[in-house]
């Protein structure tokens, strides 16, 4: 069958146990060689096929993990991050389905949650901010209307932008309509490969810094009051408060 399989931000450290099992018994692995490292692939057979796919369209990978599968032969079909998110598999998973491929997705680590634990910040602090959203600008992708970014920022939660580099003028702008000037957010750049690079910056240097550093691809803006926060506390391990497992 066809392994669908998400290579998280790009340190082979982070892969799932399943992701590295199935990666060392894959018999053709086919990856997207402009968001995957090279040193993800480290645990793969020597003899195993390697099919970079950043140049080619879906019309050239669907038949090649087709015509490997019928010939006997076990694919992983690896992509950055969590391959739900962002990862183009929904016309892949249709086109293997058309063709009556088995296939299965594993999950992988997104950069939005590495991230956060490399700023060692919780992007759900009580009584602060509560809900996560992912999202991107408008751009060749459209985003429909009603996810329209200003309008997802007025909710003021923690807003993990991907994929908006190229159009960040334009972000910063719609995300300053509601959150303050001055609040610090993260530009995140190739999130745990070797030249990673993270910003702390006034949002409203946003796109200054994005142009100075030359960023365009492969980066995540982090837009949260938690970045920011020096109180919060859950009920959860609160002494004042029971549950099930413990009470008075």
């Amino acid at each position: 069958m066809v392994y669908i399989v998400g290579a998280g931000p790009g340190d082979p450290d982070l892969l799932t146990i399943r992701a590295q099992r199935l990666l060392s018994h894959a018999d053709v692995v086919l990856f997207a060689d402009s968001l995957v490292p090279l040193q993800i692939l480290q645990g793969v057979r020597t003899n195993a096929e390697v099919i970079p796919t950043a140049d080619k369209t879906l019309e050239e990978i669907l038949p090649l993990m087709v015509e490997r599968v019928r010939a006997g032969r076990s694919v992983v079909r690896l992509h950055s991050g969590d391959p739900t998110l962002y990862g183009a598999v929904h016309e892949q998973i249709q086109g293997l389905i058309a063709a009556e491929i088995p296939f299965e997705i594993v999950p992988g680590i997104s950069a939005f949650q590495y991230a956060a634990a490399k700023l060692q910040v919780e992007l759900t602090v009580p009584g602060l901010v509560q809900t996560i959203i992912l999202t991107r600008i408008s751009g060749r992708t459209e985003v429909p209307e009603a996810e329209e970014l200003s309008a997802l920022a007025a909710h003021k939660a923690s807003l993990c932008l991907y994929l908006s580099a190229r159009h960040v003028e334009a972000a910063q702008a719609k995300l300053l309509q509601h959150y303050p000037a001055e609040m610090t957010i993260a530009i995140c750049f190739r999130l745990s490969w070797p030249d990673e690079k993270i910003c702390l910056v006034p949002l409203n240097q946003m796109a200054t810094v994005t142009h100075q550093q030359n960023l365009l691809r492969t980066t995540l803006y982090l837009i949260s009051p938690a970045l920011e926060a020096t109180t919060g506390r859950s009920h959860l391990y609160n002494p004042t408060h029971n549950h099930l497992f413990r009470h008075e």
